[in-house]
């Protein structure tokens, strides 16, 4: 699915077949989920170019992810956005994922890494959630505390919980699972921010306690270009179920309306949703369509 025999990624300085591709088993990564990674789409634009979206954004948080977790990182921008599309080149792809991960060298201690690698994959992945209306469940599991973790960096580590919390919700019958937060508020998806409708307004859970997303970013951008409200604040989950809509959006989930939350089901139609016109805005957006 995510490579053959051809696929070449970038590994620590070379362009080499992912299939020949090798890591250490003896990798802090490996054993201590001590990495960081990023998720990036490329797409088709208008004049027929390729473009990383938001590829600095999403490198300047590789940056930031490292320095959290004391990872020692020196690629800049510019060299990572030219090997990303080398990648993209060399495997033939336009509309794209793209998967950046720094890893770490052999450690069995519990010491911060004197160095680090880079891995820089692609391959051609549809919209991470699908493209129907969702039916999600509250999850058990809670994110991870932020006195604990420092969860605004996109840790390797992290996404044990994201993993719990998705099959909870796959073997009960449900598309997606919905975190709160330790207080009991709406925190985010397993891998996407979640964004409310309320009386012809827009909330979002505040940053605390939650990875702040770029697509996140992104359309709030989107609500302050078109004088829509949106507002971060906590949200409670009876609010939740009060709302009239509701949508999560991610990188690799694009942005995906809502059907239901547990056992209720978003009154106002995905189609006459705010959301909807963000998700239509969000698509124009990628492709240079629209600029904010």
């Amino acid at each position: 699915m995510y490579y053959n025999q051809d696929t070449i990624l970038f590994l620590n300085g070379k362009y080499v077949k992912a299939a020949e591709a090798s890591t250490d088993l003896y990798s802090q990564t490996l054993h201590y989920g001590y990495g960081v990674f990023e998720g990036i789409r490329s797409y088709t634009q208008q004049d027929g170019t390729i473009c990383v979206f938001k590829g600095k954004e999403h490198y300047e948080r590789l940056k930031a992810s490292c320095d959290a977790v004391y990872i020692p990182f020196d690629y800049s921008y510019q060299d990572l956005i030219d090997i990303t599309q080398t990648v993209l080149q060399k495997n033939n792809l336009t509309d794209a994922y793209i998967r950046p991960m720094v890893y770490c060298p052999p450690n069995m201690t519990l010491q911060k890494a004197s160095e680090s690698f880079l891995m820089i994959a692609a391959w051609n992945w549809g919209a991470y959630l699908g493209d129907k209306l969702l039916r999600v469940k509250t999850s058990s599991f809670t994110r991870p505390n932020p006195s604990a973790f420092k969860i605004h960096a996109k840790v390797t580590g992290h996404y044990v919980n994201s993993i719990l919390a998705c099959q909870e919700a796959k073997f009960a019958g449900y598309d997606e699972a919905l975190l709160l937060d330790q207080n009991g508020f709406i925190a985010e998806g397993p891998g996407s921010n979640i964004f409310i409708q309320k009386d012809n307004q827009i909330f979002t859970p505040n940053i605390n306690n939650i990875l702040p997303g770029i697509t996140r970013a992104t359309l709030i951008g989107l609500c302050n270009t078109l004088n829509i409200s949106c507002t971060e604040k906590n949200i409670t989950p009876e609010e939740l179920k009060q709302a009239d809509s509701a949508f999560l959006c991610g990188t690799a989930a694009e942005v995906i309306g809502l059907e239901s939350i547990d056992d209720y089901v978003f009154p106002v139609q995905w189609d006459a949703s705010i959301g909807k016109q963000l998700q239509l805005l969000y698509k124009d957006l990628t492709i240079g369509k629209h600029v904010l």
